[in-house]
């Protein structure tokens, strides 16, 4: 299976940026199908979904930060950009694997990193 691990994250005054990178590393790899997005949990809530990418290269983002984040894709590395951090942002951000393809829905991800926190405060 693929492994994913995440970086990046830390502690920011809102309307900072902060750049997140996710690494994918064998035995597994990721198909031309599979969909990988970027998602967060913020503590007492459930996992969201905040962004994605198909291999073809198209990007998908959730309201909520559209317009803010942006991801992107180098080879086998994942990245996301995240512009005009809000309090509201605070949160540990997961890179995952849609092995069925296009989803917004935390659970048709799998292959999860340990995740990085990002805590942005006022």
């Amino acid at each position: 299976q693929v492994q994913l691990v995440e970086s990046g994250g830390g502690s920011v005054q809102a309307g900072s940026s902060l750049r997140l990178s996710c690494v994918a590393s064998g035995p597994g790899r990721i198909y031309s199908s599979h969909f990988v997005g970027w998602l967060r949990q913020a503590p007492g809530k459930e996992r969201q979904f905040v962004a994605g990418i198909r291999m073809s290269g198209n990007k998908y983002y959730a309201d909520s930060v559209k317009g803010r984040f942006t991801i992107s894709r180098d080879s086998s590395r994942f990245y996301l950009q995240m512009d005009a951090l809000k309090v509201e942002d605070t949160a540990t951000y997961y890179c995952a694997v849609a092995r069925r393809g296009y989803s917004t829905n935390p659970r048709d991800f799998s292959n999860w990193g340990p995740g990085t926190q990002v805590t942005v405060s006022s």
